[in-house]
């Protein structure tokens, strides 16, 4: 994976205005971590945005979800948070 200008990390659901002001946000170069309640949003077509967007798997399993083979949503574990925040100039926690 290349350097990320700007991580976002966001943990609230997708009703919440963080969530919203977040993915309003996201420019090119930045990627999406989905973590915490924010997993649910696995499903939204908002998120076909143009940038990365991954989902913490075991938050994902902690709510029962997959992501499926068609979705542009990758999964990742707490050791590729990690290394996402390694390669970021920047990380925004929403």
């Amino acid at each position: 994976m290349h350097e990320i200008q700007t991580l976002h990390i966001v943990n609230k659901a997708p009703g919440h205005p963080r969530f919203r002001r977040c993915l309003a946000m996201l420019a090119p170069g930045d990627t999406l971590l989905l973590i915490e309640d924010a997993v649910l949003a696995t499903g939204l077509k908002a998120l076909a945005a143009d940038v990365p967007c991954l989902a913490l798997a075991p938050d994902l399993r902690a709510r029962g979800l997959e992501v499926s083979t068609g979705q542009r949503i990758e999964t990742t574990d707490y050791a590729g948070m990690v290394a996402l925040t390694a390669k970021a100039r920047r990380v925004i926690s929403w």
